[in-house]
């Protein structure tokens, strides 16, 4: 196995493409409640990371015990609806909508879809003009069918301007892997250590051949609603597959921050990353086809935690 997580999963804006600050949306005056609920989370300490990690250079190892506090997370990742409430509300415009496009898997785009510029490192990945939240294939692309898929092409900026007006923040990474483990310990998937127990998909990831052919056994080609597959032992779904998800972490030196989970296009045979444990880094102003968020929020009495303790870095 092999790949650049970045290159791969979750293509990064170079230096020449800078990201243009969203700044912070005004709080609404009630915040409004996830469409999949809250799950208040004990907090406690857990084994973070994994001994033997497929990639070293992610940082995802070694294992070692970390505590987190008690917090709230999402049952759910943001929505495409939700995100149109923010918008609606706020007049927010996305690092992608600002610079006019982001990076969209070729495969979903049409047989006669113009040459445009590639990923170096992934030449799967098409940057293509007028991509966003609303087009997330473009400008033939829509939302209709997908109100409840998990919104995408938003930069780590946009999440969290909508953490603002939603009177949330993003998880820490610790909570969000602590959360992710549902309560199992040193286990690589939410439910336990098989991909597909018993033959049942639990997730949305890539199935065949990447990049070439996607069986869509596990019923979807591109994203699925947020709540397609059962919750973990918190009540959360998705943790692992569909979507990236944005943490409040930095990766390491350099200004990438921390993403979480995997999505559908992550493959054993090159990005092995659909684990509790696995995680990249990319910077504040990128977007993709397949980088989403959820939100997290502080409960009353206990600090609001900006990071992890005793954060993994990558080597």
């Amino acid at each position: 196995m092999s790949g650049d997580g970045a290159a791969c999963c979750a293509p990064r804006r170079t230096a020449g493409h800078p990201g243009v600050p969203s700044g912070s949306a005004p709080p609404s005056a009630v915040p409004p409640r996830p469409v999949g609920g809250w799950r208040e989370l004990p907090g406690g300490t857990f084994l973070m990371g994994c001994d033997d990690p497929p990639y070293p250079q992610d940082g995802e190892g070694p294992a070692r015990t970390v505590a987190v506090g008690p917090f709230a997370l999402a049952a759910t990742a943001v929505t495409n609806a939700e995100f149109a409430a923010f918008a609606e509300a706020t007049g927010h415009t996305t690092d992608a909508e600002r610079h006019g496009w982001s990076f969209v898997f070729g495969g979903f785009l049409p047989d006669d879809f113009p040459p445009t510029r590639a990923a170096s490192a992934a030449p799967w990945w098409r940057q293509v003009h007028g991509a966003d939240w609303r087009r997330p294939e473009g400008t033939r692309s829509g939302l209709d069918g997908r109100a409840d898929h998990p919104v995408v092409h938003v930069s780590h900026n946009d999440a969290l301007a909508y953490c603002a007006w939603a009177g949330a923040r993003l998880p820490a990474e610790a909570e969000w892997e602590y959360a992710a483990r549902g309560g199992l310990a040193g286990m690589p998937y939410p439910w336990g250590d098989r991909r597909d127990p018993g033959g049942e998909y639990r997730m949305n990831v890539w199935r065949g051949d990447f990049p070439h052919r996607n069986t869509a056994a596990d019923g979807y080609r591109g994203t699925c609603p947020v709540d397609a597959f059962p919750a973990n032992g918190h009540g959360l779904f998705n943790m692992t597959g569909n979507v990236w998800e944005w943490c409040a972490d930095p990766f390491g030196p350099g200004g990438a921050r921390v993403l979480r989970g995997g999505s559908h296009l992550c493959h054993a045979s090159y990005c092995f990353r659909y684990r509790t444990s696995a995680r990249i880094g990319s910077t504040p102003e990128s977007s993709s086809g397949n980088t989403g968020f959820r939100c997290a929020r502080s409960l009353a009495g206990t600090p609001i935690a900006p990071s992890s303790t005793d954060p993994l870095e990558p080597q």
